[in-house]
């Protein structure tokens, strides 16, 4: 007997077997689920569609966002320049806080009052009304009602 061992040799090429078979790209053993290729394109074509879902969903709420703070910056400065305008009328008496008022004009001059235009009766007034306005705690007035003639006299 020959007591030296002749070496083993794999009649498996070397490139077909390996240490990790969970790393192969095909299936190792005949009970192995079955790998199939992703269609790439498919696959970017889904990632992209979500994608721009997303990011327009995104940008309209930012839109959406941006247009309130614009209503609300529009708002702020038309108070603010309402209430400019109120402060430099002749005022008869003093606004309290959270009452509510009414603003002519008469000729050249703006007037504050404390009747409402529907109040006036059969007298008739040489008063333009142009809104219903409300002071409030900082000293803005917040416009409540206006007229047709509001943005014609007050915003020139």
């Amino acid at each position: 007997m020959n007591s030296e061992k002749e070496p083993f040799i794999n009649p498996i090429d070397p490139d077909k077997i390996t240490d990790r078979p969970g790393l192969l790209p095909y299936a190792h053993h005949s009970g192995s689920l079955p790998i199939k290729p992703e269609d790439e394109g498919r696959l970017k074509s889904r990632a992209l569609r979500a994608m721009e879902y997303q990011t327009d969903a995104q940008l309209q709420q930012i839109y959406e966002q941006i247009q309130l703070l614009a209503n609300q910056a529009k708002a702020l400065q038309d108070r603010k320049h309402i209430s400019t305008l109120i402060y430099q009328c002749n005022l008869k008496f003093e606004p309290l806080i959270h009452h509510t008022y009414h603003l002519y004009r008469k000729e050249q001059e703006f007037l504050l009052s404390l009747v409402a235009p529907e109040d006036w009766g059969r007298t008739k007034t040489q008063l333009v009304y142009l809104s219903t306005i409300k002071l409030l705690s900082d000293h803005t007035w917040e416009i409540v009602r206006k007229s047709d003639a509001f943005d014609q006299e007050i915003l020139k």
